[in-house]
């Protein structure tokens, strides 16, 4: 059976789409059979940092309603075939999907995919219990920021179902200039949070301009690539001792 990862955040701005979006294409490229699923109703942006913006017809709402098959609805990847989205609805229908076709909707995917992550929005509303209920696995993604690290420790709060072990740190956007800070300002994330680390995604200016033209940055020379590629390593279970930043 698949395994399934919530990628979360309390405060937006931090990373949260473009780990999703890296860490999958990564996993699509080490041969695991990767599902990504863009859970921010009406506010989708998870297609375009795919490139996949004018190949999504049918959302996960038409999925678990049973308007279409999981396989009608999940986009491959154009380059990387191991790789499928499935995007969100632009109106606010998932107020209709209940628990139960969630329920079923997650034990599909289980059965079909080995990995899927789901990009939650910012914050704790309708998006975040959607993307969090079928999950067996969480990552909260936060950035060095006190506001963000505080909206990370609320975020916590509301996971306090899962076992330990299953709920992870990303500390994303760290700036090289702060090098001399960095163990520190990582170690406090850390404390704050009270969550083991999973990675860490230095700041990289090629990232927004990747994003905007939905190209994996592991087909360039991108900083940030590697660090998504050794989370992605660490999520398989490999041992991967932290890049330095």
């Amino acid at each position: 059976m698949g395994k399934i990862i919530a990628v979360v955040s309390g405060k937006g701005g931090t990373g949260k789409t473009s780990f999703t979006a890296n860490v999958g294409l990564a996993l699509a490229h080490m041969g695991r059979e990767t599902l990504c699923v863009d859970c921010d109703i009406t506010l989708r942006n998870l297609d375009l940092a795919l490139g996949l913006s004018d190949r999504t017809v049918m959302d996960f709402c038409d999925v678990a309603a049973g308007r279409c098959s999981l396989e009608d609805a999940a986009v491959a990847h154009g380059k990387y075939p191991k790789l499928h989205l499935l995007t969100a609805p632009q109106t606010p229908e998932a107020l209709e999907v209940t628990q139960s076709q969630m329920r079923h909707l997650a034990q599909e995917i289980r059965s079909r995919y080995e990995y899927c992550l789901i990009d939650a929005p910012a914050g704790l509303g309708l998006g975040f219990r959607l993307a969090t209920f079928c999950a067996d696995q969480v990552v909260v993604v936060t950035t060095t920021d006190n506001s963000a690290l505080r909206d990370a420790q609320r975020t916590v709060m509301e996971l306090n179902r899962f076992p330990k072990g299953t709920v992870h740190l990303a500390v994303g956007r760290v700036d090289k200039k702060m090098l001399r800070a960095l163990h520190t300002t990582i170690d406090d994330a850390i404390d704050t949070a009270g969550l083991p680390l999973i990675g860490v995604i230095p700041e990289d200016n090629q990232v927004p301009a990747a994003l905007n033209r939905g190209v994996p940055l592991r087909e360039f020379n991108f900083y940030a690539a590697r660090a998504y590629e050794n989370i992605a390593r660490r999520l398989c279970g490999q041992r991967v001792p932290l890049m330095r930043i």
